[in-house]
C-alpha cells in the first residue's frame, strides 16, 4: 500500500502542506525540514500521483527531455544531470531520442505524452525555428543548442564560435600551422559544425593564415568510426595535418586510434583536441584536449526556464542563455618539437 502525504507528515512531525511544498516544490521550506520530511518519504517510498495532481493544479510535476541520441556519450552525461537537477525541484524527467530527424522531433512535439508533461526541454537538430514556433504557444518550450528558435522560445546555449576559436588558437600556440578541421555537417542545419567552423577559421585568420579546404573535412556523424575514417584520410594525404580539431571528442578518439594504427604520435607528431569534455576522453592515452561545456549549467538554466513559467507563471519575453565553456587543455596537445 502506498504511503499517502498524511502518514508521511504525522512520522516527520509536520503539516501535510509542508510534505505537499516538499513534493511539488512549489513554496519555499527550511532546508533542515526539507532535509526531514524527504528522508521520511524515502523512507516510505513515497510516489506522488501524478493523475490526482494533475486534476488538483494542473500540474503534473512531470517535464521531458527529448535529446538526438542517447547512445553519445555527452547527450548521456547531460540526461544525467537533469535528472540530478530536476530532483532537487521534486520533479520527474522523461528522457525520449529523436534521431535528430524531422519526423523524431515533430513526433515527439506533437505525440499525445505531451499533454502529462508540464513542460519540455528539445535539442533540436533538424526542425527550423519556423515550425518549432508552433508548438511554442502551448505548454513551455526549452530549446537546448544551436537551432536559435528566433524569440518563440527560451533557449540554452554555448557559444561554440568562441569555444572553437580557442581550441584553434591553442593548437597554434603550441607551433601548429597545417590544423585540421574535423567534424563538417552539410546534411545538417542545425548549426553546430557550421558555428566551430566559423570559429576554427576565424582563429586561423587572426594568426595569419588562409583555411585550406582539403583540411575541412565532413563527417556523417560525429561518432569514433567517423574519427578513425577522417583522420586516416588525412594521414594520408599529399600534405597531412599537424594538428586536428575534432568537433567531438568521440571524433577525437576514434582519431586518436587511426594515429596509433599508423604509428604516429600524439601529441609528438600529430596534435588532437576534441569538444564536449566526454569521461572517455580524461582516461584516454594520451588524455584528450577538449572545450568542456558547462553541462551542469545547461540543465539548471533550462530547468529554471521551465520553472519560471510552469511555477512562476511567466509570460516574458522568451530568454536567450548563453553558458560558459573553458578549454581543458591535456596531454593530446603537447607543444610540437622544436
Amino acid at each position: 500500500m502506498a504511503a499517502s502525504l498524511r502518514e508521511v507528515a504525522a512520522k516527520a512531525g509536520v503539516s501535510v502542506r509542508t510534505v505537499s511544498n516538499v513534493v511539488s516544490g512549489t513554496a519555499p521550506v527550511a532546508p533542515a525540514t526539507r532535509e526531514r520530511v524527504q528522508q521520511v518519504l524515502d523512507e516510505l517510498q513515497y510516489r506522488p500521483n501524478f493523475a490526482a495532481r494533475q486534476l488538483r493544479g494542473g500540474r503534473t510535476g512531470v517535464v521531458g527531455l527529448v535529446v538526438p541520441e542517447l547512445s553519445s556519450p555527452y547527450f548521456a552525461e547531460l540526461a544525467g544531470l537533469f535528472v540530478e537537477t530536476a530532483l532537487e525541484r521534486s520533479w520527474t524527467v522523461l528522457i525520449d531520442q529523436s534521431g535528430g530527424t524531422v519526423d523524431g522531433e515533430r513526433r515527439l512535439l506533437e505525440g499525445s505524452g505531451r499533454r502529462v508533461l508540464d513542460g519540455l526541454v528539445l535539442s533540436p537538430w533538424a526542425l527550423p525555428p519556423e515550425e518549432l514556433s508552433r508548438y511554442a504557444g502551448g505548454k513551455p518550450l526549452v530549446v537546448l543548442g544551436e537551432r536559435d528558435p528566433h524569440g518563440v522560445a527560451d533557449h540554452v546555449s554555448v557559444d561554440n564560435v568562441a569555444a572553437a576559436h580557442a581550441v584553434t588558437t591553442h593548437l597554434l600556440a603550441t607551433g601548429r600551422r597545417r590544423i585540421a578541421a574535423v567534424g563538417v555537417q552539410p546534411h545538417l542545419s542545425n548549426g553546430t559544425a557550421a558555428q566551430r567552423l566559423l570559429g576554427h577559421r576565424r582563429a586561423l585568420a587572426d594568426a595569419g593564415l588562409r583555411p585550406d579546404p582539403a583540411l575541412e573535412v565532413a563527417v556523417r556523424t560525429l561518432h569514433r568510426a567517423e574519427g578513425v575514417r577522417a583522420v586516416e584520410a588525412l594521414l594520408d594525404s599529399p600534405h597531412p595535418p599537424d594538428a586536428v580539431f575534432c568537433f567531438s571528442d568521440q571524433l577525437a578518439l576514434g582519431g586518436l586510434r587511426a594515429a596509433a594504427a599508423r604509428g604516429v604520435r600524439v601529441p609528438g607528431d600529430l596534435a588532437l583536441a576534441g569538444f564536449d569534455d566526454i569521461e572517455d576522453g580524461r582516461y584516454s592515452t594520451p588524455s584528450l584536449t577538449t572545450v568542456a561545456p558547462d553541462k551542469q549549467q545547461i540543465a539548471a538554466r533550462a530547468l529554471q526556464c521551465l520553472a519560471d513559467r510552469v511555477e512562476g507563471g511567466s509570460t516574458a519575453a522568451a530568454q536567450r542563455v548563453v553558458v560558459p565553456h573553458r578549454l581543458v587543455v591535456r596531454e593530446s596537445t603537447a607543444p610540437a618539437a622544436g
